[in-house]
């Protein structure tokens, strides 16, 4: 029902990420998620984050991948990518298709141009090659929050700049439980925000040599939509999609989100 949706941990060099695994085909593809990673880790979701995958479930073994559990000062995005090189060499995947939203997205550009022989296909969501105004504007907004513990202010201010109206006139509705789940500490989310106001791939994205999806929506008030059309302007092989009505999560607020995902990557794949 969930395509063998499992819990797992990969370690390599005394460091551990955890994963969410779900479906058995034969191609890979692996899924690198955004800063709310910093909060919360996949540990323990399979059941919950798989049924998402399920158009991939027959011909992809997925991979929802969280960044390492403890991330020290300092570390960068591509950092992060080199983490992502090598738990894939450790769990023996040579070659995988890869989505990346929103930091996730930054994680995956960059994992691309320094591994072009792991990155089968790139699709690059709601994600920006560097923190422009609108990206930082946020980013430090939410590391104000954190720094002064004001977790009901971060996940508000996170919802008004990823969802459109539509979609928020039912979340506020959950405004006043979102003080419960406060983690202990925001070490690592301070970490991951940190890294994003330090990356700026721009003279590297002409690395990236497989074929690329970019996907963007027209109203995001967190990376914008003009860093779509930039990344489009500096990956060679890339097709970009601008969704009309969508802000920061088509994920969630475009139906046909992971459809189309699943077709690029088999008409780019199925050859292969």
């Amino acid at each position: 029902m969930f395509g063998n949706a499992e819990n797992g941990s990969v370690t390599f060099d005394g460091v551990t990420m955890h994963y969410m695994k779900c479906g058995s085909g034969r191609r890979y593809l692996i899924v690198l998620p955004g800063l709310a990673d910093g909060l919360t880790t996949v540990e323990g979701k399979a059941l919950l984050l798989a049924p998402a995958y399920k158009d991939f479930y027959d011909d992809f073994t997925v991979f929802l991948f969280s960044r390492r559990d403890s991330l020290p000062e300092g570390f960068t995005i591509e950092d992060m990518a080199e983490d992502q090189a090598k738990a894939m060499r450790a769990l023996g995947i040579g070659r995988a298709c890869v989505l990346g939203v929103s930091q996730g997205g930054m994680v995956a550009q960059a994992l691309a141009a320094a591994h072009p022989n792991k990155v089968r296909r790139l699709v690059l969501a709601v994600t920006a090659p560097y923190a422009n105004p609108t990206v930082r504007a946020c980013v430090e907004g939410w590391i104000r929050m954190a720094e002064a513990g004001d977790h009901k202010a971060l996940m508000a201010d996170t919802a008004e700049h990823t969802y459109t109206e539509r979609y928020l006139r039912f979340y506020r509705l959950l405004y006043p439980a979102l003080g419960i789940g406060k983690p202990a500490d925001y070490s690592r989310f301070l970490v991951n925000a940190r890294a994003i106001l330090g990356f700026d791939a721009r003279e590297d994205l002409h690395k990236i040599t497989c074929p690329t999806l970019i996907l963007g929506g027209a109203k995001d008030q967190t990376v914008g939509v003009e860093t779509s059309g930039e990344l489009h302007r500096l990956i060679p092989q890339s097709s970009l999609h601008i969704y009309p009505e969508c802000g920061h999560a088509p994920y969630d607020e475009e139906k046909g989100f992971y459809r189309e995902v699943y077709e690029y990557l088999m008409l780019r794949t199925e050859n292969n």
